[in-house]
């Protein structure tokens, strides 16, 4: 098989798999400020389009992380070839397409992830992966982060309410919901630092693979560029469904409540961008918005829907390698596995798609929270915090 035909693909699959990203998780940064008022929901999508793409041209350590740490490349290290990345990226695809319409904030890092490990453990064995890696900048940050940034967010919403206590009468909530503008660009900001990086990353990786770049290079500038054009039109689109999720239906968040979630999560993404840690951005919001709900006396947190959403990030690394390793079995037949993989996975994206549409979210309903799940009675109800 010519090796163009193979890396032609994985580039335009990336870049599809950026798109997603882009739309799937929109929430992560403009869910509250949504929920509150403080954004209007075409606003809000537009500010973190614009802001996705100036995050993806401030690093590329994660970008990095991923080309030349985890999947093992080069002379160094077990080959992996542009036909097993393409199947990786159609299982994380798909995967992001699944929990999208489901609603569920799950990871488009961890689905990548998965999508590249099993393509690559199928196609060249266990030596493929850098398991320590894996664990030391994959693993251990996605049991951390959200942990931290839910710790962050209780303290940071205690505070916030305890502070303006006496205030909030001469428009302390006003003041937040102002300030909550500011905290979700920060948000944005930081998830193009990260996302972005992630298919610069896997397209780099090809390149390398294809021995179009040398081993250990780092992104050239027409793939940071692309990639972060990608993820900025799938953010403006909007991933309405999975806003609803964390806006509405995880705990009823005030704006106190939201730029202290807001806040939690840009400060806790830029610190693992910065040190090259491919985080989920996903869990990093979803923890600061359960951690802004215990942080406030009368909020109550809706744990069979945080219970739901843990599953999904438990499930969609293995679920997305099952996916991106039979597709890489199918892919290595030839072309014509190639083409059979890509048509499916098209099939399949359409698919899912045409049933979305028969229960569709808009900026329109994004607000309205029809969960048919009662909250618990929250401690201290009946007194403020």
């Amino acid at each position: 098989m010519d090796l163009l035909v193979p890396v032609v693909a994985v580039i335009v699959v990336a870049l599809i798999f950026d798109f997603t990203n882009g739309f799937h998780d929109t929430a992560n940064a403009m869910a509250t400020s949504v929920a509150t008022g403080a954004l209007r929901p075409r606003t809000a999508v537009l500010i973190s389009a614009v802001l996705n793409l100036v995050g993806a041209f401030l690093s590329t350590a994660v970008a990095q992380t991923i080309s030349g740490g985890v999947i093992k490349e080069g002379s160094s290290g077990v080959e992996i070839t542009p036909t097993l990345i393409f199947a990786g990226l159609i299982g994380a695809v798909l995967w992001n397409l699944v929990t999208w319409y489901f609603g569920l904030p799950s990871s488009s890092t961890h689905a990548l992830f998965g999508g590249l490990i099993g393509a690559a453990v199928i196609g060249a064995g266990l030596g493929a992966v850098d398991w320590g890696v894996l664990l030391s900048k994959v693993v251990i940050p996605a049991l951390l982060s959200p942990l931290v940034a839910g710790g962050v967010a209780v303290v940071a919403t205690f505070a916030a309410y305890r502070i303006t206590r006496n205030a909030r009468s001469r428009g302390a909530e006003t003041g937040f919901r102002h300030g909550q503008t500011v905290s979700a660009s920060l948000v944005s900001l930081a998830h193009g630092t990260n996302d972005a990086q992630k298919t610069m990353g896997v397209i780099t990786l090809t390149l390398i693979a294809a021995n179009l770049l040398p081993s250990g290079s780092a992104p050239p500038f027409w793939v940071i560029v692309s990639c972060g054009l990608a993820i900025a039109l799938g953010t403006y689109l909007g991933g309405w469904r999975i806003m609803r999720t964390v806006g509405k239906r995880i705990t009823d968040v005030q704006s106190p409540q939201g730029f202290a979630a807001e806040t939690s999560s840009a400060a806790t993404i830029l610190v693992s961008s910065h040190l090259g840690f491919a985080l989920s951005t996903t869990q990093v919001t979803s923890g600061a918005v359960v951690g802004s709900g215990l942080g406030r006396k009368l909020a109550s947190v809706r744990w069979g829907v945080v219970g739901r959403i843990a599953t999904a990030w438990v499930v969609t690394l293995p679920a997305a390698a099952l996916v991106g390793g039979l597709a890489a079995w199918v892919a290595s037949l030839g072309l014509a596995g190639l083409i059979a993989v890509g048509v499916v996975g098209l099939l399949a994206g359409l698919a899912i798609y045409a049933l979305s549409r028969r229960d569709p979210v808009t900026r329109h309903n994004v607000t309205e929270d029809e969960s048919d799940e009662t909250p618990a009675e929250p401690v201290g109800a009946g007194r403020e915090a």
